[in-house]
């Protein structure tokens, strides 16, 4: 399954380009963390409308759904981690096992209409609280449990990766 932060310690998409997809988060300027978020969100409609969007393309790859699924989660995940940022002291974010949630939540047979709008939702609610922010909360801290220490800027452009990751895994450029 794919390695996402919460698995592997993925600090270094904030320092250079993602090998892979190409995202660059330390070029990426934290006022268009919003902006990206949404239009993030908008590029799964068309994936998720394909007839295919369940199908995996290997026994070791998520389907487009799978993915969609994973992404609506990210955009949650960072907004209770940012929630917290904003309203505690370098609070420690529990970890997430995205592998289990995958399983748990059946994300191989959620319906892709729901998952759409609650994607679209979710980023939406994140971007908002994104735009809110005044210069001195982006770099309000909080730690993750294996002790990497994040701003909201930085917790912004980590957050950003896994959806564009995601995106261009389902629909390579």
């Amino acid at each position: 399954m794919p390695i996402t932060p919460d698995t592997k310690n993925w600090t270094w998409v904030v320092e250079r380009p993602c090998p892979e997809c190409g995202f660059n988060s330390s070029e990426h300027p934290r006022e268009m963390v919003s902006r990206t978020m949404r239009a993030n969100a908008a590029a799964w409609v068309p994936i998720l409308n394909r007839t295919d969007a369940n199908v995996r393309p290997s026994d070791d790859r998520w389907s487009a759904l799978e993915y969609s699924c994973h992404v609506r989660d990210v955009y949650r995940i960072f907004d209770v981690r940012l929630e917290l940022m904003l309203r505690e002291d370098n609070p420690v974010f529990q970890n997430w096992d995205q592998d289990a949630t995958a399983v748990e939540e059946r994300y191989d047979l959620q319906n892709p209409s729901i998952v759409l709008g609650d994607l679209l939702v979710a980023a939406g609610v994140l971007a908002d609280k994104f735009d809110s922010l005044d210069g001195d909360q982006w770099q309000r801290s909080g730690t993750r449990s294996d002790g990497t220490g994040y701003t909201i800027a930085s917790l912004g452009t980590l957050g950003l990766h896994d959806p564009m990751h995601h995106l261009w895994d389902v629909a390579p450029l």
